[in-house]
């Protein structure tokens, strides 16, 4: 086993060396820091988060899709998208994802974690062992309880604006079975209702804001921006540091206790790959040189794919108006400047619905984000009618796909497949959403607003047409998971053990998405940052000696 001098300039060392500045990697900063003995060092490839529309709510129209704060990542062509390449944003800026997203916060259900415990044979992946490391963090609205946490760093609230059109599909949901919801964080989030989210005084509470800001100051914590990671370096079996630019320099950096990857579903793997690390055959191909066989490595992507419905209607107001309108224009920019509340401070979908595909099923399996608005694709103008989209997804789709780099050249996209679709099960439950979409809709309390099937069309009536409208319509609802799964000693795909260590070699472990070896019921955020909490934990716990942070 051995690596190439690539001639990189010495940077120093580190007790521990984070690779990711997002969700995870913030919060592992914090966490490992308290201790002045230790030196952590955290390595983001993105920028500053010091843009304001970082921090404005709705300013993720601006972020996403914009090389400034996105990778600006696309999807292979999709068989199951009917041949459609779609973006595949991922955050490129300091806070990462939780600096560009939805700022949703949903753990999931129960089960999810119970799933976890089994696939990993460790029970403190359970839902109730987990649950204290939710709280740990948050600062919920409500105040501390059995469920939730008080004081943390992670500042969980009520959204700051309401809808009558949204109040309507509530009561129209209430009408076809699905009863409100006081809390979708309890372990069990079937129901509708509002969705909490990462926000304070109507601004965006980032990881970053959240997490590293607070202890920018630290002496024994040092956080370097636009630092691109080329590999991790390979001694004697055990990741002893890795390589990185800073535009056309490149260093390398020793960690002397542990190397952490927070680098997400997509850049964690490509970074293993890039480092000799994963499928033999694919490293190959490419010409790296073998360090470790793993073939797990970029293998069980899972996505959640938001089919967006759209329906026209009358005499109720939809952000299509307000937006379209300079007095509207107007009307928000002052609401946001003087109170900090109404548009502006909009997470991109507002009411929930948790609900099964089929009664006979145990769990709730659908989730809908449902938005005051509509417009054909993301990044392109709110339509001129007024209209609402119901965007429902299958909470846990059987359907994998993969994650695997190009070429050893850090800066070359990885080529991203997440096969939606692919299964005869999700097809199955996409045409069953739909189905239940418009059975909602035709309820009487969205009658008097003449509600009209914009897309997919109610023209759409099969199994079969309802599917390949589904190709067609879907998107991703950006919840990639999967690609470097936790898994027991008997797994060959297992890229970590349930101790989040990388299997056959030491001094590395990974913190972030992509270790779930299942998707969450419900949106990834807030799972991600729980397992940077437990990493902390179990990182401390290993620590093989009181470091120098000088």
């Amino acid at each position: 086993m051995s690596q190439p001098d690539s001639g990189a300039q010495p940077y120093g060392s580190f007790d521990y060396v984070i690779v990711g500045g997002g969700s995870a990697g913030c919060l592992l900063a914090n966490r490992l820091s308290q201790d002045p003995k230790v030196s952590v060092l955290l390595l983001e490839a993105g920028g500053p988060d010091n843009w304001h529309w970082i921090h404005i709510p709705v300013g993720y129209l601006y972020c996403i899709g914009n090389p400034r704060t996105d990778w600006c990542y696309r999807t292979q062509a999709e068989s199951g998208l009917n041949g459609r390449s779609i973006l595949y944003a991922r955050g490129r800026v300091l806070g990462g994802c939780s600096s560009i997203n939805a700022m949703i916060y949903m753990r999931g259900q129960a089960q999810d974690y119970a799933q976890w415990a089994a696939l990993s044979g460790d029970a403190s992946w359970n839902w109730d062992a987990v649950l204290p490391l939710f709280k740990r963090h948050e600062d919920h609205w409500r105040g501390g309880d059995a469920l939730h946490g008080a004081g943390g760093e992670l500042r969980v609230a009520q959204q700051r604006l309401r809808w009558d059109i949204l109040d309507r599909f509530a009561e129209a949901a209430a009408q076809a079975g699905i009863a409100p919801s006081a809390d979708f964080n309890g372990g069990d989030n079937e129901g509708s209702g509002k969705f909490e989210v990462t926000q304070r005084r109507g601004l965006r509470w980032s990881a970053s804001t959240a997490f590293l800001k607070p202890v920018r100051q630290r002496r024994n914590l040092t956080v370097l921006t636009g630092a691109l990671v080329h590999r991790l370096r390979i001694e004697n079996r055990r990741i002893s540091g890795l390589e990185f630019a800073v535009g056309e320099a490149r260093y390398h950096v020793q960690a002397r206790a542990e190397t952490v990857l927070s680098a997400g579903a997509i850049g964690s793997p490509a970074i293993l790959q890039r480092s000799g690390i994963g499928a033999p055959e694919l490293l190959q191909r490419l010409g790296i040189a073998l360090q470790h066989a793993l073939p797990g490595v970029g293998e069980n992507l899972q996505d959640h794919l938001q089919l967006r419905a759209i329906y026209r209607v009358r005499n109720i107001r939809t952000l299509n108006q307000v937006a379209n309108s300079l007095w509207g224009k107007l009307g928000m920019g002052l609401d946001f400047a003087l109170r900090r509340r109404g548009p502006l401070t909009m997470a991109p979908s507002q009411l929930g619905v948790f609900t099964k595909s089929d009664p006979a099923i145990e769990r709730a399996d659908l989730e809908y984000h449902v938005q005051p608005l509509s417009l054909d694709k993301f990044g392109e103008p709110l339509h001129r009618f007024p209209a609402f989209t119901a965007s429902v997804c299958n909470l846990r789709p059987s359907s994998r796909g993969q994650v695997r780099i190009a070429s050893a050249d850090p800066a070359q996209a990885p080529l991203i497949a997440p096969n939606y679709l692919s299964s005869e099960q999700d097809r199955r439950i996409a045409a069953a959403a739909l189905r239940l979409t418009r059975r909602i809709v035709g309820m009487p309390a969205l009658a008097p607003y003449q509600p009209e099937e914009f897309l997919p069309g109610a023209q759409l009536q099969s199994d079969a047409e309802l599917a390949r409208a589904a190709g067609d319509i879907g998107t991703t609802i950006f919840h990639p998971v999967g690609t470097c799964r936790m898994g027991r000693a008997d797994d060959e795909q297992a890229v970590v053990d349930a101790q989040l260590r990388l299997r056959g070699l030491a001094g590395l472990r990974i913190a972030d998405a992509s270790i779930m070896p299942t998707i969450p019921s419900g949106n990834t955020n807030a799972p991600t940052m729980m397992i940077a909490e437990k990493a902390a934990a179990l990182i401390a716990a290993a620590r093989p000696w009181q470091g120098d942070a000088g």
